[in-house]
């Protein structure tokens, strides 16, 4: 006799179900009698889990953004002030998330285009905190003396633009590198150029 879905794996049914299509079609462009269907049950099994589509959203967001994650490896790094470890970490994160589960980074650029209020739940848990968190970080290396007097906002955002070109160019325009030039070599040039030219 088949063992009957749990109420926590029906939510994540959903959620998985949701992300898939929204990536694919974006917010507006997806209904939730789609997501029931893409599920195998009724639109209103949707609603009992989810409220309203937005809360749906904001339930993927919180499935799949798992920043804490990121910034409880980088933690250490920075209270040990490993530089090139800290960066390094972050960008290997960046880029072993979006590879693994390429629906965030298409869900970050549905939500931006398509101009819905979400863009902005979507940017402060994911973007902004590591984008704060990075910049906080420069900015005490700075006051050390450790880097050169320079804008720590605009260097995180410097650091952080150099991963996400790799990404983009891998896993949304499918463009692969050289052989020679794999993932880890690329996030080492991608450390190694940026603390060139910001440490003293």
């Amino acid at each position: 006799m088949r063992n009957r879905i749990t109420g926590p794996e029906r939510r994540q049914q959903i959620i998985e179900a949701a992300a898939t299509l929204f990536s694919q079609r974006g917010f507006s462009g997806t209904t939730t009698r789609e997501v029931a269907h893409a599920v195998g049950v009724s639109e209103a099994t949707v609603f009992k889990y989810f409220a309203t589509k937005e809360e749906l959203y904001a339930a993927i967001i919180e499935a799949k953004a798992r920043t804490q994650e990121l910034l409880d490896t980088a933690i250490p790094l920075a209270d040990r002030k490993d530089d090139a470890g800290l960066l390094r970490v972050m960008a290997r994160e960046m880029v072993a998330r979006t590879k693994a589960d390429p629906t965030l980074m298409r869900l970050l650029f549905f939500s931006a285009l398509e101009g819905h209020a979400l863009s902005d739940m979507f940017f402060s848990s994911r973007i902004q905190t590591v984008h704060s968190f990075l910049s906080r970080y420069i900015a005490t290396r700075v006051a050390a003396g450790a880097f050169r007097p320079l804008d720590p906002i605009q260097a995180a955002f410097n650091f952080m633009g150099m991963v996400s070109y790799h990404v983009l160019l891998r896993e949304l325009f499918h463009q692969n590198p050289p052989p020679h030039l794999t993932t880890e070599r690329a996030i080492d040039e991608m450390v190694a150029t940026f603390l060139r030219g910001v440490q003293v």
